[in-house]
């Protein structure tokens, strides 16, 4: 994703105990978290200089910059051919979708980890309409609202909305790790079953169903298999997502037709509308709790349907769909000496915190296996594109330079140039687990911004932090856990996908001690 009143608390605090300490991170929604001095606002002593870069002519530089950025260069080229063009890691540009899709497609794009917070800043950017960049899908796609991840701060139903989902995570935390374990106990049940048949399977369609099984039965207590929508959940909501995001994917169809269709004209909402009644009518089922609490908190029943259904669908199964994957693959290629410190930490903890449970308590004991779930989180963030409209005329500094936006202008950072910034970080380029263990590790903690927000921070009523920014940290760590509580070690075979990496496991070595 990502009750009346605050401070809220979630899930209990997750602290980091032992020889290397992690700076506790709870899973909190509180209203004093904000920086003092956003770094947009700070005094510079830094020399002020033109933003570079152009749009080209109307029309014609927006269909040429979305060529580029889909097919003769891809996207991080796109980025850093410009960099290198205008010696500026802040520079101006076209964004897809332009024609037909956007209105105005012009952006101001920050590429380095000094630039992008500023993103985060709703006193000085606003949010409204840009969760998808310079587009907007149809509304007709989720019930004829506009849902939380569209809203500005300052909107009144942003603040119920996001209270809301605070509530839904609240009333589920009994059930996280007992309902995580036993699904994706039987997901790894299923690939050595499938690797002794076949020589290798399929992570990422199995994950799929064990992400939204996972998440109907710890959210509302329903199996999504015993309703209507039976096994069909996870892709339904591939469909939906890809009718809502589309013009700003390649799909690797033939690049005229792919062009034409899908970043130059909408997808018909009236075609998925079928598939969307099927997921309204098992959310409308299974979260009549939830919907109870949002109609005493003054919303109503259907707005909250669909918000509920977005969090769950677009948000949070959209972000284990990217994230699991991605972690499986940095920890797979990283080999078996990870994989046995990773081992020793889990099964260590399980037995002398845990009493051969895993707890919560236990997993506080477990900091490489939070640094390694931070560190996927920054390798590759599930979420690479931020916008935000400045809302007065500022100043955007970069490491090197200040540079002067206008009100009104859009602001694009993609995030991971954010956090694989060179500036920032050492070896910025590799996955390296340990990477946020000790002192200086938790430091950097404030450069990990996968969430809308420095991993340092809490999300608020008040702010655009993802509301289940904890909750995405907690089952990445209960992933790594469950894996290293079966197995030795494991093997991957990595390709690339549509949405994130495409993971087949080859070989799971079954735990000898």
């Amino acid at each position: 994703m990502a009750m009346a009143s605050l401070p809220f608390s979630a899930l209990p605090p997750l602290s980091y105990r032992g020889r290397h300490r992690i700076r506790p991170l709870p899973i909190t929604a509180t209203v004093s978290d904000k920086p003092s001095v956003p770094p947009s606002t700070k005094p510079s002593k830094l020399p002020l200089r033109k933003i570079p870069g152009d749009y080209g002519p109307p029309f014609v530089g927006p269909i040429r910059d979305r060529l580029d950025y889909f097919y003769f260069e891809g996207s991080e080229e796109f980025f850093k051919s410009r960099v290198r063009r205008y010696g500026s890691t802040v520079f101006r540009s076209n964004m897809p979708p332009g024609p037909f899709l956007a209105a105005d497609p012009r952006v101001i794009i920050l590429l380095d980890a000094a630039s992008f917070p500023v993103l985060f800043d709703t006193s000085l950017v606003e949010k409204r309409d840009v969760f998808t960049g310079t587009f907007m899908p149809s509304t007709s796609l989720t019930g004829g609202f506009r849902v939380l991840s569209y809203l500005d701060p300052s909107e009144p139903n942003h603040a119920p909305l996001k209270r809301l989902l605070f509530f839904l995570l609240s009333n589920c935390r009994g059930a996280i790790i007992p309902e995580f374990r036993r699904r994706y106990g039987s997901l790894f049940q299923s690939m050595e079953a499938e690797i002794a048949a076949k020589g290798k399977a399929d992570f990422g369609e199995a994950n799929d169903q064990a992400a939204f099984d996972f998440l109907a039965r710890a959210y509302f207590g329903r199996d999504p298999k015993e309703s209507a929508l039976g096994s069909d959940g996870p892709g339904i909501i591939t469909k939906w997502v890809l009718f809502q995001i589309s013009p700003i994917l390649t799909l690797g169809l033939p690049s005229y037709l792919e062009d034409f269709l899908l970043h130059s004209f909408r997808l018909p909402p009236a075609l998925i509308r079928g598939d969307y009644d099927r997921l309204t009518a098992f959310f409308r089922d299974a979260a009549g709790r939830i919907l109870d609490e949002a109609e005493q908190m003054g919303i109503s029943r259907e707005e909250a349907l669909h918000n509920i259904l977005f969090a769950t669908c677009f948000n949070t199964f959209g972000g284990m769909k990217i994230l699991f994957p991605g972690i499986m693959k940095w920890i797979g290629r990283a080999g078996a000496r990870l994989h046995g410190r990773l081992a020793e930490e889990v099964r260590t903890a399980v037995r002398e915190v845990g009493g051969g449970d895993v707890t919560m308590r236990a997993m506080e004991a477990m900091p490489l296996v939070a640094s390694a779930a931070y560190e996927a989180l920054r390798i590759e963030p599930p979420v690479a594109l931020q916008y935000g409209r400045a809302k007065r005329d500022l100043v955007v500094t970069s490491h090197d330079a200040a540079f002067e936006v206008r009100a009104g202008e859009m602001l694009f950072g993609y995030q991971p140039f954010a956090t694989r910034d060179s500036r920032v970080f050492d070896r910025a380029e590799e996955y390296v687990a340990d990477r946020f263990l000790g002192p200086e590790g938790a430091r950097l903690l404030r450069y990990v911004v996968w969430s809308n927000g420095p991993e340092t921070e809490s999300p608020t009523p008040e702010n655009k932090q993802c509301a289940g920014k904890d909750f995405v940290v907690l089952v990445a760590r209960l992933l790594l856990v469950e894996l290293f509580l079966r197995y030795d070690s494991f093997e991957v075979e990595v390709g690339t996908s549509t949405l994130g990496s495409s993971v087949k496991l080859t070989s799971l070595k079954k735990a000898t001690s």
